[in-house]
């Protein structure tokens, strides 16, 4: 499949996203989607099998991609505490069985999680920007991300303006992601795009290349609290755009999806989509994460069961 945009040098990207009227002509440039060839091109990869050993790799890969989080109105910091400790070691009776990714958790309990992961090489993901929702000042935004940054958060989740990006005000939108990238630092920066309420197709696609644009490290499917989160379908897509940006720019960005998944079988398909779409450069937690709550608890039990034979039941994992 050809690239949807030309290739783009960094002084193609300032000259696309100088004005508002030239980043509309580039977004609305991009090439339609074909909703029912992405449809059935996603749900035909969700037939591939994984057996055996490589089911067993699969398994430890995807538990390696999780961004485990807790993002409730009570949440405390006894619950990022244990959430922490079960991200490090998530399964204390088989010490073969990977770390997570990341803990994602709200800013105020950025620094709780840092503590409690300091040394293991597990990095703590925060929310912010006014999630879920996004409805609040930019300087309001960016005062929530020093905050998490502040506290020790080593990657940083914001929402886009979606009220903003359907009116058309494509160039404020780009504008916020590089202010809040910038109140980063070194923190990498996942732009969630919130894809239940961009309506359309075209839309994800070009949500995707505006947040590639400004710079996003990450492009992220949802928050995980809305109606329509990460779907196979809307994943597959935003697969698409990553790999052709790098094709157009050279500069690779990673992909989160969130929200709904919760199978090993459900995980697994979705390595599939990563690796026939995007190819094998993303299959590392450095460019692929899930972010989930309660997958981690049947990939350690659909991972017992190869390893044994047989289920260990619900009472083998932890409650979240």
């Amino acid at each position: 499949m050809p690239s949807p945009a030309p290739a783009l040098a960094p002084a193609d990207v300032a000259d696309v996203t100088a004005t508002d009227a030239a980043l509309r002509r580039f977004l609305h440039g991009l090439p339609g989607v074909d909703a029912v060839g992405l449809e059935g091109r996603a749900a035909a990869l969700a037939t591939r099998s994984i057996k055996t050993t490589a089911k067993a790799f699969a398994i430890d890969l995807a538990i390696s991609m999780i961004d485990l989080t807790t993002l409730e109105g009570a949440d405390t910091p006894g619950k990022v505490r244990s959430l922490c400790a079960k991200g490090v070691s998530p399964d204390p009776t088989d010490r073969t069985v990977p770390s997570v990714a990341a803990i994602c958790v709200y800013s105020d309990l950025a620094g709780v999680a840092v503590e409690a992961l300091r040394g293991t090489g597990v990095q703590v993901a925060s929310v912010a920007t006014a999630f879920p929702a996004g409805r609040a000042a930019r300087a309001v935004k960016l005062a929530d991300t020093a905050e998490a940054v502040a506290a020790g958060a080593t990657e940083i989740d914001m929402v886009i303006d979606r009220g903003a990006f359907l009116a058309g005000r494509y160039l404020e939108v780009l504008e916020e992601i590089r202010a809040v990238r910038e109140a980063c630092g070194a923190a990498h920066l996942k732009v969630i795009l919130e894809n239940g309420e961009l309506a359309t197709y075209d839309n994800i696609r070009r949500a995707s290349w505006l947040a590639m644009l400004a710079g996003a490290h990450f492009i992220k499917t949802s928050t995980g609290k809305v109606g329509v989160n990460a779907t196979p379908a809307n994943t597959l897509l935003m697969l698409q755009a990553v790999r052709d940006f790098r094709e157009a720019t050279g500069r690779q960005v990673g992909v989160k999806p969130a929200g709904g998944i919760r199978t090993a079988k459900d995980a697994l398909r979705y390595l599939v989509l990563v690796n026939e779409t995007a190819g094998e450069d993303w299959l590392a937690p450095a460019w692929f994460r899930f972010g989930a709550s309660s997958l981690l608890n049947d990939l350690l039990m659909q991972r017992q069961k190869l390893a044994t034979g047989a289920y260990s039941g619900p009472d083998y994992v932890t409650v979240d």
